[in-house]
Order: C-alpha cells, then structure tokens, then sequence
C-alpha cells in the first residue's frame, strides 16, 4: 500500500476584502471559499492560486504533477493559468480525471480534445498522460492509467461540481469515498448526461456515451492541494448539498470539506442558496 505523505501547507493568496471583484470569504470546516462577482474574476484567482502552489511543487520536488478538470466550469481559470508567465510548464506534467468510453481523442466532446488544445498546444507541459478511453482494452487502459498516478505524487488537482454533486464523474450512485480502485469504469447517470448535452457538449442526452473512465474519490483526494472553480445558478444547489449539508456520497462533492487543503470559487449565483451568503446576492 502506498504512503500517503503529509500534505504541504502551500501559501494561500491573501485576500484583500476591498477588492471590488470579492464579495465574500468563508470558511466551510476545512475549506476555504471565496465568492467573486463574475466568472472573469474568480477564474483569475483561482488561477493565482493554482499557480502558487504549482511554483512551490517545483521548489520542493524539481516538478509539479496535477490533475486538469474539464467542461464549462473551467475555463476561466484554465485560460487565466496558461496565459501566466510564472509558470515553468516545462516542469509540469499533466492528467486529467475522467474520459468517455469510446469516444475518439479527435471528437470535440472527448476531453483529450479540450485538455489538447486548451493547455497542451498553449504551454507545452514536460507531459500530458492522456486517459485513452477509446482504447481496446479498457481493463489494460484503467491498469497503466492508474499506474501512473500512483507513480509520484499529485500536487494540485481542479476538482469541478457537477450539477449532480459529483466530483469527476463519481455521480452519487457510484462515489465511494474509500473506494480501491484509483481509476474505474462507470455508468453515467441521467442527470450527469443531461448537464454534459446542456453545456452544449453533445447534439441531446441521447448522444452522451453511457459509460466513463473516471479518478476515483480516493484518487482525488491524494491530491496535495484542490482548487474548486463552481461558477453559475444551476451549480448552486450542488454548492448547497457540497459546503453545508451531510459528509455524505449522496453529494460527493462534499468530500471537500475532509481534504484539508482545498479552495472553493463561486460567483454570486452558485453561492446563492447558502445560507452563509443569505441576502448578499447581486
């Protein structure tokens, strides 16, 4: 079994309150949050921490390891960090969390599609280990995939909400927080399909493959730092579920709170219906 080493106390970004752009600071147990008045401004954040602790992953182990969330929810903060000039790429290498099942890496849906040209031809990380979900032998392809995350640590991992409360595509009915398994097939369920066609994705629900590869919860979670970027009104609920109700798989997403090192982004309408935020909508 491997040994979890500790996990680093990375420098969080002080927060100046008169800043115009946030409009609120919270602490939910463990996690840190902070809510931005647009989707340009939270992903600019994020992105300043992202690459603060990518900066002293290289310092301390001559290279950084992370894990590359994708879909709508991220770009921001994924445009904001590769347009950095503080990042040595060259000492980066990057995965990414999930993949559908036969899906082709030159389909515009796939995400080794998006990961390809979002922030491989931009920055030219020292890597991109790419999950090959169109593989022959998807038993083979979860053995190498998982080999290769547990080759060295993970230092940051972009950890979305899914409007279901997932966490990759861990969907309530498949997340096990003490999951064995590091990498695994799963069945996507109705309402992760319906966010992936509403997200402009796919032609209808229809077209959504019914199965994926996807990071484990366990998996995540050995990432030394998380940053959450949840912008929009139909993520609020999840918000709700994630940061103020039950520790539970029902919304696995509320794993965050048990990771100790993790930083959550909204903007006004995903953090809408918490109660902490009650009356300050804009």
């Amino acid at each position: 079994m491997e040994r979890r080493r500790a996990r680093p106390d990375y420098p969080f970004v002080k927060f100046d309150m008169q800043d115009k752009d946030i409009l609120a600071s919270y602490s939910f147990e463990k996690v840190r949050v902070q809510v931005y008045s647009s989707k340009t401004a939270l992903g600019e954040a994020a992105a300043e921490r992202a690459a603060g602790v990518i900066r002293a992953a290289i310092a301390r182990d001559g290279r950084a390891r992370i894990v590359v969330a994708t879909g709508n929810s991220q770009l921001e903060v994924i445009d904001a960090l590769t347009s950095r000039r503080d990042v040595d790429w060259k000492a980066v290498e990057v995965f990414h969390m999930d993949e559908y099942v036969g899906l082709s890496p030159e389909h515009p849906s796939s995400f080794r599609y998006w990961i390809r040209n979002r922030v491989e031809e931009q920055v030219h990380p020292a890597k991109v280990d790419y999950i090959n979900g169109d593989a022959a032998d998807v038993d083979a392809e979860i053995a190498r995939y998982s080999a290769l995350l547990l080759a060295g640590p993970l230092h940051l991992a972009f950890v979305g909400i899914g409007e279901n409360g997932h966490i990759a595509f861990n969907d309530p009915g498949v997340a096990d927080f003490n999951d064995p398994a590091t990498v695994k097939r799963i069945v996507l369920d109705d309402a992760c399909r319906r966010q992936q066609a509403g997200e402009g994705h796919f032609d209808g629900v229809d077209a959504v493959p019914l199965d994926a590869l996807t990071m484990t919860c366990p998996a995540l979670f050995r990432a030394e730092a998380w940053v959450c970027c949840v912008p929009d009104t139909r993520k609020a609920a999840a918000v709700k579920g994630a940061l103020e109700g039950p520790i539970s798989t029902a919304c696995p997403a509320s794993l965050v709170r048990r990771h100790g090192n993790a930083s959550v982004y909204l903007d006004a309408n995903s953090a809408s219906l918490l109660d902490a935020f009650a009356g300050q909508r804009v």
